[in-house]
């Protein structure tokens, strides 16, 4: 119960925070256009309201796409004017010409990845196909009101909330962390022949749909931000949800034991000590070589001497070699930072893990009692 009202809580705020990301959005296209327009009237140009209907299109959800899209606008846009004077400007029947000018930059902008270019586009071939005029004048009038929109739209994205989404980010980090250490501590419990208080399977449901969010959101940090390496955040979560499927499948492994064999409580003991070292921070070697240290152990144990001893003694070396995947995963991605990144990320960070882990050890002693 008390779970439950945490996350409709944690729920709560996750709303409030997509509804702040809505509004500001609403707020940034609304400004945009209007001032779009104004601009472009304030100029003495012709359609000046479509100025805004492209700072308004342009004004994607990141500060990389909008960049992106700028330029492809920019391209395409004197594709689209030479084809309009092919096409428009060449025909005599007006939707017959109108429709082949459409085919050809729906299919261009689809074959190079353009898509969304594609509305301005066609805003500027009905500009062209009310008009009938294909001079120098009315060209760079048009390409004013292109240049207009993609400008206010690349100037208001400069606008982002760094601090906070990036703070956003590192609080799930340890909500991440914190739950992975509860899940590993419910499924030691148990192998130690303790009943599980709560259902673990739902635990890591619900932790599966929150690192998609939170690997969701680090994406659009990546793509809103212009600092190096910003990718840290999104393999972080990436990993994480890799170690969330072993301990699914562990779950589901212990739960088969129909005679918990008197190895599991070396293996729940084991699981205790590794909780504490589910951290951002943490090279996972020494926990490697005790997980060995087990598996030679194990090996030294004399045979089964029951079919369910067997049994229940293969799904223990089934558990140790999934815990040993669960820390080839952070291995992975400890190797895989260069060396600006374990600088940036982890050398500041050291003292708060020492507090993490004192804060931890009283855990596993409750945990134990």
């Amino acid at each position: 119960m008390n779970r439950t009202f945490i996350k409709e809580r944690e729920d709560d705020v996750d709303k409030k925070k997509e509804w702040k990301k809505i509004l500001l959005r609403a707020v940034k296209i609304a400004v945009g256009s209007s001032v779009a327009i104004y601009i472009a009237e304030r100029i003495g140009l012709e359609y000046a309201a479509s100025a805004g209907s492209i700072a308004l299109l342009t004004l994607v959800t990141t500060k990389w796409e909008t960049v992106k899209l700028s330029v492809y606008r920019l391209i395409s846009f004197f594709f689209t004017v030479l084809l309009a004077c092919l096409t428009i400007g060449q025909l005599k029947s007006e939707w017959v010409a109108y429709g082949i000018f459409m085919f050809v930059v729906m299919t261009v902008c689809h074959a190079l990845g353009w898509q969304a270019t594609i509305s301005v586009n066609s805003v500027i071939g009905t500009h062209f196909l009310m008009t009938k005029n294909f001079g120098y004048g009315f060209i760079i009038n048009e390409l004013l009101l292109v240049v207009i929109g993609i400008t206010i739209a690349l100037v208001l994205n400069l606008f982002y909330d760094y601090k906070n989404q990036k703070n956003g980010l590192i609080n799930s980090m340890r909500d991440t962390e914190n739950r992975l250490q509860m899940i590993l501590g419910r499924l030691a419990a148990y192998l130690a022949g303790k009943d599980m208080q709560v259902n673990v399977w739902e635990e890591i449901r619900m932790l599966e749909r929150d690192l998609d969010v939170y690997i969701r959101d680090a994406c659009e940090y990546q793509d809103n931000t212009f600092h190096s390496h910003p990718g840290y955040y999104i393999d972080y979560f990436e990993m994480r949800m890799k170690q969330l499927g072993i301990l699914h499948n562990l779950h589901y492994e212990i739960k088969k034991i129909r005679e918990m064999p008197r190895q599991a409580m070396i293996i729940a003991e084991y699981m205790l000590y590794l909780a504490p070292y589910v951290v951002e921070v943490n090279f996972p070697d020494e926990q490697i070589g005790r997980l060995e240290e087990i598996f030679s152990e194990m090996k030294e144990e004399p045979l089964p001497a029951t079919r369910e001893e067997f049994e229940g003694r293969a799904v223990l070396y089934h558990i140790l070699m999934d815990l040993e995947e669960f820390l080839i995963f952070k291995k992975r991605f400890v190797e895989g930072l260069d060396g600006k990144q374990m600088e940036r990320y982890w050398n500041h960070k050291k003292e708060g893990k020492r507090r993490r882990e004192a804060r931890l050890e009283k855990w596993i002693k409750k945990v134990r009692k």
